[in-house]
């Protein structure tokens, strides 16, 4: 009888679950970048000159660079993760990845929240503190913009940290994180209106993306395979009589 026929097939290793993963977010970015690719082309001559007016201070010019420093950004992955792994840490490549997605994924979009209108410092700073009374203004794009603002944060916080690992307390990241953007817009006097429905939908926004990343969660502090693998004990010269 072939004992090896009921045996059930091995799950596969953390680290092609990260290709994986890493396969899916570069085949949605290059996806993303073919739609967009018209008008993020209108911003390409000024950021290739390295112009501020015209890419940094536009839409279209911060995503193009987004796109533009991803091989750096997973340049600094690999980095991170060899050196984890040299040091002996099982879950270096789910570490580096979370690390360096958390900061790539989300300071753009952070970025464009704070981008000033045109009467930035000079008409007063507004407040929308009525629940649902903007999102029906927002319109598809905006409301998708929103729930981008802070996606990364929570897709990759619970695989960094275990103490932000469920959901409750990825959505108070999120509205912690979303108040304090609105609270900078209205101190900045940026034009913008600060208004508790972008702190509903960033919110939301990170608990969607923590829910697609809960199978990679990082759900306890100072994991046995986050920790140094130990030295193999050395064999012994010979039998004891």
């Amino acid at each position: 009888m072939n004992h090896d026929a009921s045996r059930p097939a091995p799950s596969p290793p953390r680290r092609t679950r990260a290709i994986v993963l890493l396969v899916l977010a570069v085949l949605g970015l290059t996806g993303a970048a073919h739609v967009l690719r018209r008008p993020l082309m209108m911003s390409a001559p000024m950021c290739a000159a390295g112009r501020w007016h015209g890419c940094y201070d536009t839409f279209n010019g911060v995503v193009l660079m987004t796109l533009a420093t991803l091989p750096v950004a997973l340049l600094v992955a690999w980095a991170l993760a060899r050196r984890r792994r040299s040091a002996g840490l099982r879950s270096a490549w789910r570490l580096s990845l979370a690390e360096v997605g958390m900061v790539h994924g989300t300071v753009p979009f952070v970025w464009m929240t704070m981008m000033p209108g045109g009467g930035a410092g000079v008409v007063p700073a507004r407040v929308s503190l009525v629940p649902l009374r903007d999102l029906v203004t927002m319109g598809p794009l905006g409301i998708g913009g929103n729930l981008l603002v802070l996606a990364a944060l929570g897709f990759f916080a619970p695989m960094r940290f275990a103490a932000s690992a469920s959901l409750p307390r990825i959505l108070a990241l999120g509205a912690g994180c979303s108040i304090l953007i609105e609270t900078a817009q209205y101190v900045l006097r940026l034009d913008r209106v600060s208004s508790v429905d972008d702190v509903l939908v960033n919110a939301a926004g990170a608990v969607l993306a923590a829910l697609a990343s809960r199978r990679w969660w990082r759900t306890t502090t100072g994991a046995p395979s986050d920790l140094p693998r130990p030295a193999p004990a050395p064999a012994a010269a010979g039998r004891v009589a």
